[in-house]
């Protein structure tokens, strides 16, 4: 069992979110500093446009690949934050839609070297105890503040999973 597992995972119906993204595809594991760098240049760009309104503005992160059958190079990660439906993207950035639906949510302080373990934990104990099985919603992490702001730089982060009834 990992010991920065709150042992609270919540099964929660979550609303259709449009979200504005900057992609990144390629090896992303353990590198906080591209994250930061993919954050950076979204913030750079939400912020005149006025769209950093924390803590209404979700800050998510969507894998959209399984890193176990995908090669790396191929990878593909989405930075996002949640934006009003109207938002016009532009360049780089880009606009989807988070469906609505079920997902579980499996809060986690993590340190960038944490994450696949604590991933490993949702899907290989949560999981297959659950009575759910995931979707083919794309899973994210939704983060709740700045590393930065924490002594040990973890991130407060709620991994998330598109789930159905077995």
């Amino acid at each position: 069992m990992m010991n920065n597992v709150t042992n609270e995972v919540e099964v929660k119906d979550l609303p259709e979110t449009t979200l504005a993204y900057v992609r990144y595809v390629g090896p992303y594991k353990g590198d906080g500093k591209l994250f930061e760098d993919l954050f950076g240049k979204l913030f750079q760009w939400a912020g005149p446009r006025n769209l950093l309104r924390f803590p209404e503005t979700k800050t998510i992160i969507i894998y959209h690949d399984n890193p176990e059958i995908t090669d790396e190079s191929k990878l593909r990660v989405s930075v996002s934050i949640s934006v009003p439906e109207d938002t016009a993207v532009d360049g780089e950035i880009g606009k989807m839609t988070l469906p609505a639906g079920k997902y579980a949510l499996a809060r986690f302080e993590l340190s960038d070297t944490e994450y696949q373990e604590a991933w490993n934990w949702v899907y290989r104990s949560w999981l297959p105890e659950s009575g759910y099985q995931p979707d083919d919603r794309p899973c994210f992490e939704m983060c709740h503040n700045d590393p930065k702001t924490l002594p040990e730089g973890k991130s407060i982060v709620d991994i998330c999973i598109g789930i159905k009834p077995l």
